[in-house]
């Protein structure tokens, strides 16, 4: 186990992290965050949903602490302030919509928090059903023409192809955008600099709080520069091979309350 840490400030993922399949907090999860709140140790959500997507989980928690949102582009506060936000260069989201609509992918953008994609096909009926924020369809002319504030695009392809497009994506957009995994079959594109670790950090600093007094929790590709930016990283046991790979520790599964298990071990101390 090594050296304890203090743990000033937790950051979690959403999504086969803190929800699990049923797009729920459980209970139990839901205890450990109100108990190390009580502590003085508040519970940050940091995810690749939009801010109108996450705060439904934060309210759920009781938890009063800034919405890392669309992978780090946009941070708020719980009562929807802005505190920082960092868009896709407009001429970057028309390449990327171009050679999508080329390759015959789903893509969504996101544009001062409504949801757009060409037309609601399953893939849209799916991202809509888990986020319970739903969008509207204007065709490939509505989405270029909104490419200014965008601070994420998602593309969603099949799970055995996503290795090859995220690595063709990368090679194609060196340098104008950063290209992440976030679950099987989604793939999220942001401003080059922009991820989860870099809002932390900076979130924490405004704090008062180091780096190493933060415990971050993950389990998908666009965890993994979160959990090596923390003190303690926390990769689920549900986590892809290169979570635990950057992880400190491995907690349970997502579905066995992992969440719970590494705050009550690592922040409260049972």
């Amino acid at each position: 186990m090594g050296e304890k840490k203090k743990i000033r400030m937790i950051v979690t993922d959403l999504d086969g992290t803190l929800v699990n399949a049923a797009y729920e907090i459980t209970e139990e999860n839901k205890k450990a965050v109100q108990a190390a709140e009580k502590l003085g140790v508040p519970t940050v959500i940091a995810t690749g949903r939009m801010h109108i997507s996450a705060i439904q989980y934060a309210e759920a928690l009781g938890v009063d602490a800034p919405i890392i949102s669309y992978n780090g582009a946009i941070v708020k506060t719980a009562g929807g302030e802005l505190l920082a936000a960092s868009y896709l260069e407009p001429q970057v989201v028309e390449r990327v919509l171009g050679y999508v609509f080329a390759c015959g992918w789903y893509v969504q953008s996101y544009v001062g928090d409504a949801l757009y994609y060409v037309e609601q096909t399953e893939a849209a009926r799916i991202y809509e059903s888990a986020s319970k924020v739903y969008g509207e369809a204007i065709g490939r002319g509505g989405m270029l023409a909104r490419t200014k504030e965008v601070p994420k695009l998602l593309v969603a392809v099949p799970a055995e192809e996503i290795d090859d497009v995220i690595r063709d994506l990368r090679n194609r957009f060196r340098n104008e955008a950063d290209v992440m995994q976030s679950s099987p079959n989604y793939i999220e594109i942001v401003r080059p600099g922009v991820s989860k670790a870099h809002a932390m950090v900076a979130l924490a600093e405004k704090r008062g709080i180091r780096a190493n007094e933060i415990m971050a929790l993950g389990d998908s590709g666009n965890d993994v520069e979160m959990l090596r930016a923390a003190g303690l990283g926390i990769a689920m046991g549900n986590a892809i091979p290169a979570v635990k790979e950057a992880a400190d520790e491995i907690a349970p599964p997502c579905e066995e309350n992992g969440f719970a298990e590494a705050v009550r071990r690592f922040v409260l101390g049972k």
